[in-house]
């Protein structure tokens, strides 16, 4: 058997094969469980084998490309255009092993175990902080039926657990604020986890050179910088700043047709995770810098804050590109005189 292109389509358990030649023919098609795939692709000439970018598609990758193959990657919303009639296990194959051979295809870029490493603990982060953000709700509804308010804000529940721990308010009831207060030890437990978390992420974008160089950009700090290494990983693969911002979603939506341009919000394309802390670090830029930057000043004339905030987003990717993609430092650039007035 000389398969020339296959497509794989992953499981938890049986895996579906689907091969052809050279001459598009059919040479292969084949369920395997899990013990036997990497034995199959062992005993096969060197080929191209096409996966979708999902759950447990990286390690795949790698694990395959060490027997020599070519993997390539697919987002599956590209690789559905194929599928021919029902929808299955060998229809979903015989689609990947199609749209692998398409000279048009855009391949997703197998990440190392580092990069996924990375990742896990920025995805461990995130729940955390949620489950923090669910911890402060419970409290504050909780305490709402008692007639205990605090003004919004993270930074203002340390009210509430002021009251809480105060045995002489008779606000709250005894049986309540035993209750309560484990309610206020599973919060600071999650807020120490996340702080570990973030020492963690401080220590590798310090041991990083992109990282270190990512976060002279205003805007982009250990998280952004680390999350930014480990999701993009070889900006060179990207033509330029704004196929990275488009990328990521930071670019309007076009609905063009016949010669009319029509653009409307933002496609929120791509990593949802990483355009959030890019627009997250605009936000603060705005606020630090404000009216410092002749840019910003005029942008936020013209345009609301958020609004201002994702263009300043789509103008850190593009920096963030320059850096890592050729390996330059962040210029700050050079603030124009203010023309004279009579």
């Amino acid at each position: 058997m000389s398969a020339a292109f296959i497509g794989l389509d992953l499981a938890k358990s049986v895996f579906q094969v689907h091969g052809v030649d050279a001459q598009g023919k059919v040479v292969v098609t084949k369920r395997l469980r899990r013990d036997a795939v990497l034995a199959f692709f062992a005993n096969l000439p060197v080929c191209v084998v096409g996966m979708e970018a999902c759950a447990g598609s990286h390690f795949w990758a790698r694990e395959i490309a060490c027997l020599g193959h070519t993997v390539r990657l697919m987002a599956p919303q590209y690789v559905k255009p194929y599928v021919k009639r029902q929808k299955n296990d060998r229809a979903d194959a015989e689609a990947i092993c199609e749209a692998v051979q398409r000279p048009s295809m855009r391949f997703v870029a197998v990440k190392s175990e580092e990069q996924q490493s990375t990742l896990a603990i920025h995805r461990v982060r995130e729940t955390l902080v949620a489950q923090k953000t669910q911890l402060i709700n419970a409290l504050r509804a909780h305490l709402a039926e008692f007639g205990i308010v605090a003004p919004q804000g993270a930074g203002k529940v340390e009210q509430l657990t002021a009251v809480v721990a105060d045995l002489e308010d008779t606000r709250v009831p005894a049986l309540a604020r035993s209750v309560l207060q484990s309610l206020i030890d599973q919060l600071r437990d999650t807020e120490r986890r996340v702080e570990d978390l973030d020492a963690r992420l401080a220590e590798q974008a310090k041991a990083d050179e992109v990282c270190q160089r990512l976060m002279t950009v205003p805007g982009i700090g250990p998280i952004t910088a680390t999350a930014l290494t480990a999701t993009v990983g070889d900006a060179r693969v990207f033509e330029s700043g704004r196929h990275l911002a488009a990328w990521l979603g930071l670019v309007p939506r076009q609905n063009s047709s016949g010669g009319k341009e029509r653009l409307g919000g933002i496609s929120k394309a791509g990593d949802g995770y990483l355009r959030r802390l890019l627009v997250h670090g605009a936000r603060a830029v705005m606020r630090w810098q404000g009216t410092k930057s002749p840019w910003l000043a005029g942008l936020l004339k013209r345009r609301p804050f958020n609004v201002a905030a994702v263009a300043l987003a789509n103008k850190l990717a593009r920096i963030a590109w320059a850096v890592m993609a050729r390996g330059e430092d962040y210029r700050k650039p050079a603030v124009s005189a203010e023309p004279a007035t009579a």
